[in-house]
């Protein structure tokens, strides 16, 4: 006899998947996050929280007004200065969008990704869990690269604008070199 396990609460299908890396042959800075959140995923856009700031952030980076463009132009303009997006996590069963609710995560290959990228000299990562899981995956590789660990965008790590936008802004550059 099987018993379903999972709480009444519980979806029957919580496994979260990332999006396609959004890199190209120019792509000097990765940046990546842990997992899309629900209104990201709803949206099938990196970071469309309202609330979320990166976008903003990258923005200050770039000395482009990120917010204004339409979502493609945003990854276009991303990529023009060098910059790609991907997640640490392949995909994992997560309820919300927290990163502490990842569970059973499947790790995207990173290794691969960044040895397809010929100019890819710095890996940012967006958050804290973005950063231990990361490096983790990286391992001994990580070595071959500027490593930088930033605040959270996220409305759920409350770390102030300015704060946040200080960190970030160490950027500035990097993707240019």
């Amino acid at each position: 006899m099987s018993r379903n396990l999972l709480p009444a609460a519980a979806s029957p299908d919580t496994r979260k998947r990332c999006f396609d890396p959004v890199v190209d042959a120019d792509t000097r800075l990765l940046l990546l996050g842990s997992l899309p959140g629900e209104k990201s995923l709803a949206h099938s856009q990196y970071y469309a929280h309202p609330q979320n700031k990166f976008w903003t952030l990258m923005g200050e980076v770039l000395g482009v007004n990120l917010t204004s463009l339409p979502y493609e132009a945003r990854l276009a303009a991303l990529l023009a200065h060098g910059v790609g997006l991907w997640d640490v996590v392949a995909q994992a069963q997560r309820t919300g969008s927290l990163d502490s609710n990842i569970r059973e995560r499947d790790d995207n290959d990173l290794l691969a990704l960044a040895a397809s990228l010929p100019r890819l000299h710095t890996i940012a990562f967006n958050g804290g869990t973005a950063a231990k899981l990361g490096i983790k995956v990286l391992g001994a590789q990580a070595q071959r690269y500027r490593i930088v660990s930033l605040p959270s965008s996220s409305p759920a790590y409350t770390l102030a604008y300015a704060q946040k936008l200080q960190a970030w802004l160490m950027l500035r550059g990097i993707e240019a070199t």
